[in-house]
């Protein structure tokens, strides 16, 4: 998958294989958000926001802010225009258009769950952007939309609603920020610490990370991979479990064991972020694939092969994550 100035791919993967979104144009207007949703009396409801300048119904979305990655963006806007606070789901979809001004803008989406103490929490009042939000039926929001580009969206949804994987939870894949170099480190392997670049990395994918409502932080004990999430523990304020089984030495030994983390963490459901090294982030991808019957294929590689700072999202469904990967997205740093 190629680089985007957004830093970010998406790829959705099943039993069959691999869809790659296209590459997008240097000059396009990037922004994010989400397909908002909740069951009330057993029945499935999509929030739609009604715009006050535009006079229109669509989705919640905005434009991604300097410094910002996608899945910040989506998190944020969907806060910001309905006062609800989510976590993202699985990826479901791009919309391309062109503006006005001849630009095309491409908007990214996940669906998002918004828990009933979410809604309670919301202050939205109407203002001068948004007048009014309306959770409606799925046949409702299609006849509702104001653009055939949000119901491509919403088909999208429906199909993860039909096919039974609309609650998920992610299992993060991150590879280590950047680190002093090997050649020139005169201690351990495992001592080497992050480089300036790297703290900056590993402070800039907080943001990230928690959209995806992060609940576990589990790493290699080597010590550039425990600071590179320290800055996350600190923020969730969830302890760090280090393990020798997801670390470099253990796999030039032939001892790690990703198959012992990744069972527990597939059994657990909750949402985590696995830190390791590139040489062993193949078996880690490799091993959710067996532990959730999902058939292997080229995105395996695809989503293993990681720049430094970077990390995949591999999304399992939440009810039965032996059914195989929903979908995987990775993400590229900033820095």
């Amino acid at each position: 998958m190629t680089p985007s100035p957004s830093g970010s791919s998406v790829a959705t993967a099943d039993t069959t294989g691999i869809t790659v979104l296209a590459d997008r144009p240097d000059r396009a207007v990037y922004a994010a958000g989400g397909l908002v949703w909740r069951v009330v009396e057993d029945k499935l409801r999509i929030l739609l926001i009604h715009r006050t300048k535009y006079r229109d119904v669509t989705l919640p979305k905005g434009k991604v802010d300097p410094g910002e990655m996608l899945a910040e963006t989506a998190v944020r806007e969907i806060f910001e225009e309905t006062g609800i606070r989510v976590s993202l789901g699985a990826p479901v979809g791009v919309s391309r258009y062109t503006m006005a001004n001849r630009k095309q803008k491409v908007v990214h989406y996940w669906a998002a769950e918004a828990t009933d103490d979410a809604v309670r929490a919301s202050v939205f009042v109407p203002n001068r952007e948004i007048a009014a939000l309306e959770w409606v039926s799925l046949k409702k929001a299609r006849a509702r939309l104001s653009y055939p580009v949000d119901v491509e969206i919403l088909d999208a949804f429906a199909k993860l609603v039909d096919d039974g994987a609309l609650r998920t939870f992610p299992l993060i894949v991150l590879r280590h920020a950047k680190a002093a170099s090997r050649r020139v480190w005169l201690g351990t392997d495992a001592s080497r610490p992050l480089t300036p670049r790297g703290h900056a990395q590993s402070k800039a994918i907080v943001g990230p990370l928690r959209a995806f409502g992060v609940q576990r932080i589990v790493t290699s004990d080597a010590r550039r991979c425990v600071e590179t999430v320290t800055p996350l523990s600190k923020a969730i304020g969830q302890k760090i479990r280090k393990t020798e089984l997801l670390s470099q030495e253990a796999w030039e030994e032939g001892k790690s064991d990703p198959r012992t983390v990744i069972g527990k963490r597939v059994r657990s459901g909750k949402p985590a972020v696995l830190c390791s090294h590139g040489p062993v982030l193949p078996d880690i991808l490799r091993e959710i694939a067996l532990a959730t019957g999902t058939m292997h294929g080229s995105y395996l590689g695809s989503a293993s092969a990681l720049e430094v700072g970077a990390f995949s999202v591999v999304h399992l469904s939440a009810t039965n994550p032996g059914s195989g990967i929903i979908s995987i997205e990775t993400h590229l740093p900033k820095i």
